[in-house]
C-alpha cells in the first residue's frame, strides 16, 4: 500500500478496554490505526481497510515487536504514533513476589513498550508531529496498599520510561506523555465494589483524552495526564 496522508497511531492491545476505545476514537477522527494484539479485533471495522490494520502481537515475544512495526510501516507508508496501552495486573506485594513474576511484569510493562518505541523510532523522527502515548497508572505515582506495590513498581518504571523518551525526543520533535487513570470500568476493575461501578471512570473518557493529547501541537509538551473517577483524601 502507499504512503497514507493519514496519520497513523500504533496501538498495542487495543482488542478490548481502554486501547479498544482509544483505536475506535482515533478511526473516528480520521486517523489510520494499526492494531497490535494476539487476535484481530473485533468491532472496530474491516481489518485490511484503507485505515485499519492488524498484527499479531504477544508482549512477551520480541520478534511480533519487530515483525508488527515492520508490517504496518510496510501497510501505512509511515508512523506518526504510538499508544502502549498493553499490559498485565498483579496484586502480589513486592516483598513475596517471585523473581519470575517480577520479571514477567516488567517484561510486559516495561520492556516491551522500550523495544517497540526504539523499533519504531526513525519512523517517528520522520513524522512532523510525532507522539509516544504510555498508558500508566496513578500506581505509578503512589503505592495504596501492599497488593498493589508489585504492579505499582512496573507502572513507576514505564512512567519514568516516559519521561526518558520525552528527553530524547526533544530535539527531533518527538513528544511524549504518560496518561495515568485510576481505576477504570474495565476487566482489570471487576473486583471493585458493584455500588461503585458505574461511577467509574469510561474507557471512553481516556480515549478522548489520548486523542487530545496525540492532537496537540508541539508547542503543547505535556508530560503527564491524571484521570481519577474521584478526588482523592491523600497521594
Amino acid at each position: 500500500m502507499t504512503m497514507t496522508t493519514r496519520r497513523v497511531a500504533l496501538i498495542s492491545g487495543a482488542g478490548r478496554g481502554i486501547g479498544f476505545a482509544i483505536a475506535a476514537e482515533l478511526l473516528k477522527a480520521g486517523w489510520a490505526v494499526s492494531v497490535g494484539s494476539r487476535t484481530a479485533p473485533a468491532g472496530l471495522g474491516a481489518v485490511g481497510s484503507e485505515t485499519l490494520h492488524w498484527s499479531a502481537y504477544d508482549a512477551r515475544d520480541a520478534a511480533s515487536e519487530t515483525a508488527w512495526v515492520d508490517a504496518a510501516v510496510a501497510y501505512f507508508g509511515r508512523i506518526d504514533a504510538l499508544v502502549h496501552n498493553a499490559g498485565i495486573l498483579s496484586e502480589t506485594p513486592v516483598i513475596e513476589a517471585s523473581e519470575a513474576e517480577v520479571d514477567d511484569l516488567l517484561q510486559v510493562n516495561v520492556k516491551s513498550p522500550l523495544r517497540i518505541t526504539q523499533r519504531a523510532w526513525p519512523h517517528l523522527k520522520n513524522s512532523d508531529r510525532a507522539k509516544v502515548v504510555v498508558l500508566a497508572s496513578l500506581s505509578g505515582k503512589r503505592v495504596r496498599a501492599p497488593q498493589s506495590s508489585l504492579y505499582s513498581l512496573s507502572k513507576a518504571a514505564v512512567l519514568n520510561l516516559t519521561h526518558g523518551i520525552r528527553h530524547c525526543g526533544e530535539a527531533d520533535g518527538i513528544r511524549a506523555t504518560a496518561i495515568c487513570p485510576g481505576f477504570v470500568a474495565t476487566d482489570m476493575a471487576a473486583k471493585c465494589d458493584e455500588e461503585i461501578m458505574d461511577q467509574l471512570t469510561r474507557p471512553e473518557d481516556v480515549a478522548v483524552i489520548v486523542r487530545t493529547v496525540l492532537e496537540l501541537p508541539n508547542t503543547a509538551s505535556v508530560a503527564e495526564v491524571p484521570i481519577n473517577w474521584r478526588v482523592e483524601s491523600e497521594y
